[in-house]
């Protein structure tokens, strides 16, 4: 009994040892198995088979894709998509444009960096960017575009200089080398929303002149369907608006300083099909602008958040809201002034309700108060000038009433003297 308990542990240890070598055994000859046949010498191919290679020949390779002609190295500091054909260079505080883009680009981003300035021929690239629909320069702090800036981009489609101080806009930025070009350019949308400089900036070049002598050099513009200049603090409109633009559909000039639009600031704008006016100084539409807004029958027009003069002048305006139907959110306008008008809603008003009495604003009127008191207290001081001084200023008038009362007495007789020819006589004798 002890000899068998003493081999059974020597027994399963040795099972256990063959089966390992089985199973080992068992995968090497799985592995190897389909080799076997290249050992086979293979038959001879049939006549009509086409001879097999050499032995010399090296066995075929599939030939390595060549890159496409239209990759390229995407810039260090961006993200690129070529399935989506977008770059995007945000946020990278970029002083220039990348020196490489790649020619898929349809979509650029350099929004959120320090470009300063946009020299000549900014994306002049080899090959060129030809692609490139929508470029998108927000918030990039640049000052200056010089000419031809956005040559050659025959692409381009969308343009967004928005968020940028621009101080020096040259009437070709974007004309360039195609400012004599019988057609206009392709591009359709230009946003320069906040792009007015500090005041301090500007160098006598207010953004109203930079845009209307880049509307009329050449036809660069001319193609523009639409155009967005919010918050640039616009006293007016650039002239002609409609004939530099007869396509233009949307115009968007909410957060300005517009008092009017000006007579014949919509003429020729017949396609427009979208006009914001919110938060201006509009106090009123005169019935040139009214005449040229009836002739606009696609427009949808946004005037709130204006501050409306509710007086005489507004009857006009008035029976003209209460028949159109081109005003969005009309039933919110409001009067602003006068007082007794104010928050008044304009569709309720009728003649009756419009007079032009002559009240004035409380903000002037208190102007005109406090004007009125610092303008007593001089005058109260004068007096009390006058008062301290009463004594010399009495012997002052007398003095002066002696000296005429002398002068007069010494004009009279010589008067006398001339008039009597005795005492002229008299008067030679004694000088005698």
């Amino acid at each position: 009994m002890q000899g068998d308990r003493a081999r059974g542990p020597t027994a399963g240890a040795g099972r256990l040892r063959l089966a390992r070598l089985a199973l080992v055994l068992l995968g090497w000859v799985s592995a190897w198995s389909p080799a076997a046949p290249a050992s086979v010498p293979e038959a001879s191919p049939p006549p009509s088979a086409s001879p097999p290679p050499s032995a010399s020949a090296p066995p075929s390779v599939p030939a390595a894709a060549s890159p496409s002609p239209r990759a390229a190295r995407c810039p260090p500091p961006c993200e690129c998509s070529e399935a989506a054909r977008t770059v995007k260079c945000v946020n990278r505080n970029l002083t220039e444009v990348p020196a490489e883009l790649p020619a898929y680009v349809r979509t650029l981003f350099l929004t959120g960096n320090r470009l300063e300035e946009l020299p000549a021929g900014a994306f002049a690239r080899r090959p060129p960017l030809a692609e490139l629909a929508a470029l998108n320069l927000s918030a990039s702090r640049l000052h200056t575009v010089r000419a031809g800036a956005f040559q050659p981009l025959p692409g381009l489609r969308q343009l967004d200089l928005s968020h940028n101080p621009l101080s020096d806009l040259s009437p070709l930025a974007f004309a360039g080398a195609d400012a004599g070009a019988r057609d206009p350019a392709p591009l359709e949308e230009l946003i320069l929303s906040h792009v007015a400089p500090p005041a301090d900036a500007r160098h006598n070049r207010s953004l109203e002149r930079m845009l209307g002598a880049a509307l009329r050099a050449g036809r660069a513009l001319r193609g523009l369907r639409r155009l967005e200049l919010a918050g640039n603090r616009l006293l007016h409109l650039p002239r002609d608006l409609g004939a530099l633009l007869p396509g233009l559909r949307h115009l968007d000039l909410r957060n300005n300083s517009l008092v009017s639009l000006g007579a014949g600031a919509l003429r020729n704008l017949s396609l427009l099909e979208s006009l914001h006016l919110e938060d201006n100084a509009l106090k009123v539409l005169h019935n040139a602008t009214l005449a040229e807004l009836r002739g606009l029958a696609r427009l949808t027009l946004f005037l709130d958040d204006n501050p409306w003069v509710c007086d005489c002048h507004m009857v006009d305006m008035v029976a003209w809201l209460q028949e159109t139907e081109a005003v969005r959110g009309k039933a919110r306008l409001r009067c602003a002034f006068p007082e007794k008008m104010r928050d008044r809603r304009l569709l309720e008003l009728d003649s009756a309700d419009l007079d032009c009495d002559p009240i004035l604003p409380p903000s002037l009127q208190t102007s005109y108060v406090f004007l009125g008191i610092v303008l007593a207290l001089i005058g109260a001081i004068f007096l009390l000038v006058l008062y301290l001084n009463r004594k010399g200023i009495k012997k002052w008038v007398h003095n002066i009433r002696d000296a005429c009362r002398d002068h007069m007495e010494g004009y009279h007789y010589r008067y006398e003297v001339s008039a009597d020819p005795r005492l002229t006589n008299l008067s030679s004798n004694s000088d005698v």
